[in-house]
């Protein structure tokens, strides 16, 4: 039986790299995302469903999921990966609209399309699915002016292990990939310099988001019987490791 993903984000970066990753693959890949446009450019075909959302909005996600259920039946993995980061900047500089904007993507987010995947994979014939997280290097080592970002960021590992424990019941595995460094729009300008923890500002060293795809479709294939709770995966030499 093929096997079905929902990718959110999908419209660029990461997710659009996942997303054509799992069609090579021969899954079937619902596409979710606020830009319609963006998402067909992912991927088009009869192996894919284009689901334009707001993540962050209770019913579009409920919508979403509905539509997906009577297309296909069913979902097998879940790859929650939409969200957004603030300018950098001291919290007292960073606008309160800009705070509540990363909370709606990152957190509300990733907990409504959680919910949404657990209450059909668990009421699906065969039972069970996996989730799978975006996190980041962020949540363990955060960088400067990066409160809502790293605040975000930290709720979903807490929602990871959550849904980890909960899921045992229902036969749904869940786990997270931090990531570091992987070049996409929203990390171009690690190539230009990045502010440090000392104040300097430095180019990093930046990998293919082709790589997190390549590690994610890899959680897709276990067994729901194993589980990788947390992957990392960077750019080998950014400043993570070590004194940077």
């Amino acid at each position: 039986m093929t096997k079905t993903i929902l990718i959110t984000g999908a419209g660029a970066g990461i997710g659009r790299d996942t997303a054509r990753a799992f069609r090579a693959a021969g899954w079937r890949v619902a596409l979710m995302g606020r830009r319609e446009a963006h998402l067909r450019d992912t991927a088009t075909g009869d192996d894919v469903l284009i689901l334009p959302a707001d993540v962050g909005d209770p019913a579009a996600v409920e919508a979403a999921f509905a539509r997906l259920t009577a297309t296909w039946g069913r979902l097998d993995v879940l790859f929650n990966n939409a969200g957004i980061a603030a300018k950098p900047a001291p919290i007292d500089e960073i606008p309160v609209a800009d705070w509540l904007a990363v909370m709606h993507t990152n957190i509300s987010g990733m907990v409504l399309c959680a919910r949404a995947a657990f209450h059909l994979m668990r009421h699906q014939t065969p039972q069970g699915g996996r989730i799978i997280n975006n996190g980041s290097i962020s949540a363990q080592a955060p960088r400067p002016g990066s409160v809502p970002y790293t605040v975000s960021k930290h709720a979903v590992t807490g929602l990871t292990k959550a849904l980890a424990l909960d899921g045992r019941a229902f036969n749904i595995a869940c786990g997270q990939i931090d990531i570091g460094n992987a070049l996409t729009e929203m990390t171009q300008g690690f190539t230009q310099g990045v502010t440090q923890a000392d104040g300097s500002v430095k180019v990093e060293p930046t990998m293919p988001a082709a790589e997190v795809a390549a590690a994610v479709l890899h959680m897709a294939n276990l067994p729901l019987s194993t589980n990788i709770p947390f992957m990392t995966i960077m750019a080998r030499d950014m400043p993570f490791i070590g004194r940077g």
